[in-house]
């Protein structure tokens, strides 16, 4: 399937790409958007697993659940799927599909479409897999697995995990359905299609993909027959910005609509800009200091606690990461099941130094590595001052993102400061990897779970609670449990929470209804709209 861009389109592209300044007006029913999309590696919801790629397939592709852009905080809600049923036994979930809903090629959406785009994204086993193997899919078994009868889809499992668990997997990407006739006949070699999604899309979603130049720009336009109604917005176009200044530049010339890669500084220059709203949307990614447990100072409980009382919180999103983080103590972000908004940990030099003190500890030196972004160092070089003042001497190694990665999964960072984004909308995807860690040994090789790069022996109750938590069926006391473990680790773990990534998006004043997707999700458009 070939999209081809009617010649008013390529004319607005490029009358937006290249236009002087001063005569730029973005059209009333189009949205123009700046960000940094040079991560897309590709567009198959089954491999995709960069955020602009899936801001992309947000769009382009529906799920059997989603998120309604309009009220976000309500958490899933009925999508292709109009309803569904659980087993008895727990094991099982069948989904009753809408009728209604069509892909972009014309052909109807059945819920045989649903259950191979489950099935195919197992047997092809790239990236976010783990998203749905998760619950016991092999490419062996997922035939049997996965099936579809008339308008429903049943999953069966190989426990009975929480509904709630497994919903809100299905909001994931992968999860995209993705019209198997139309991906079948670009088939190549066996790949399923993966070839050509790569580079095409073949969906239901509110938006078709018109054209995308990678590192340089998206194109998406209205599909006028969405089963939910066509969108406001007839076409959007995404232009590859990596510069926050010329950002700004263009949206203070009205050159674009929405501005989503803005530093604090062009935040506060454009703030009382007329025309210029900015609004803050509180994003999935926690910024945390891990401990490593390795480390014969650090993994002394008396250290790990003094570090707590280290941390400049409110002087650091006051200052540097002024609008750009918020404190925020636990590991599951704020807009998810189980949230915890306690902040048990304040600023505190004289705590520090007589909780050491009261542990025979009377200096130490660590040498850390810490990636050569901004933001990171400056807090690494606020802590080296903080630590300094109870007798610790923290050095510094600056190192390119690659290198100190490198070093962390190798368990060989004495003190990682970075950031934690979740993979997909469910309380788990935090909850296992912060708080799950069944075998803290070097050979585990378990780099996917940042328990194990800091050396963290999980203990076996927080083991068990973690793996408890996604079997449990009532939703209120699923969201009590991931209290009770965040309370558990908060009093313990050497792996330390900071700040909660906010984005800081500009806009026009006429663009309403703008969601970046939270904490939870990708950007969505079809909700926006655009006023005189």
């Amino acid at each position: 399937m070939t999209f081809h861009l009617t010649s008013r389109a390529v004319l607005l592209a490029s009358a937006l790409a290249f236009a002087p300044a001063a005569f730029a007006e973005t059209p009333a029913d189009t949205l123009v958007v700046a960000h940094t999309i040079d991560d897309i590696i590709s567009l198959d919801p089954a491999q995709s697993f960069e955020f602009s790629g899936n801001d992309v397939n947000n769009n382009t592709y529906d799920r059997l659940v989603d998120f309604d852009p309009l009220d976000p905080e309500a958490g899933f809600q009925p999508s292709l799927a109009e309803s569904w049923e659980v087993s008895e036994d727990g094991l099982s979930l069948t989904f009753t599909l809408r009728e209604d809903a069509t892909f972009h090629s014309g052909n109807p959406v059945r819920a045989e479409d649903a259950a191979w785009s489950l099935q195919r994204a197992v047997k092809l086993d790239k990236t976010p897999a783990f998203i749905l193997t998760q619950f016991g899919f092999t490419a062996e078994n997922v035939d049997q697995m996965i099936t579809s009868e008339g308008n429903t889809l049943t999953l069966t499992m190989d426990k009975p995990y929480a509904p709630s668990f497994v919903l809100n997997c299905l909001t994931a990407n992968i999860a995209s359905v993705v019209d198997m006739d139309t991906v079948m006949a670009n088939e190549a070699d066996g790949d399923l299609g993966n070839g050509w999604l790569n580079t095409n899309e073949a969906g239901s979603g509110a938006y078709v993909l018109a054209a995308w130049r990678p590192n340089e720009q998206v194109q998406l336009t209205a599909f006028e027959e969405y089963w939910q109604g066509a969108p406001a917005m007839k076409r959007v176009i995404v232009r590859n910005v990596a510069e926050s200044s010329a950002q700004r530049l263009l949206l203070e010339q009205g050159d674009i609509d929405v501005a989503r890669n803005l530093t604090p500084t062009d935040v506060d220059s454009i703030a009382s800009v007329e025309g210029v709203t900015i609004q803050d949307e509180p994003r999935g990614r926690i910024l945390y200091m891990g401990l490593n447990q390795k480390d014969e100072l650090l993994s002394n409980p008396a250290v790990v606690e003094a570090m707590k009382h280290l941390v400049d919180y409110e002087g650091i999103t006051n200052s540097f990461l002024k609008g750009q983080f918020v404190t925020h103590q636990s590991f599951l972000p704020r807009g998810y099941l189980g949230a915890l908004d306690e902040t048990p940990w304040t600023y505190d030099i004289e705590k520090a130094r007589q909780i050491l003190t009261d542990a025979g500890i009377e200096g130490g030196t660590i040498t850390t590595r810490v990636r050569d972004l901004r933001e990171y160092i400056d807090v690494a070089q606020t802590l080296q001052a903080a630590m300094g003042q109870v007798g610790l001497t923290l050095e510094i190694e600056q190192m390119t993102g690659a290198q100190v990665l490198d070093a962390y999964r190798a368990r060989e960072v004495p003190i990682f400061l970075g950031e934690w984004g979740p993979d997909y909308s469910d309380p788990n995807t935090n909850a296992a990897t912060f708080a799950y860690n069944p075998d803290n040994s070097d050979e585990a090789a378990a780099v996917g779970l940042l328990a194990w790069r800091n050396a963290y022996e999980v203990p076996a109750e927080m083991n068990e609670a973690t793996v408890a938590a996604t079997l449990e069926q009532d939703t209120e006391t699923r969201a009590a449990m991931y209290q009770d473990i965040q309370r558990q680790y908060q009093a313990e773990a050497p792996i330390v929470p900071l700040f909660q990534r906010i984005e800081q998006v500009g806009m026009g004043d006429g663009v309403q209804n703008w969601w970046s997707g939270g904490a939870i999700s990708s950007v969505m458009y079809r909700q926006v709209t655009k006023s005189e």
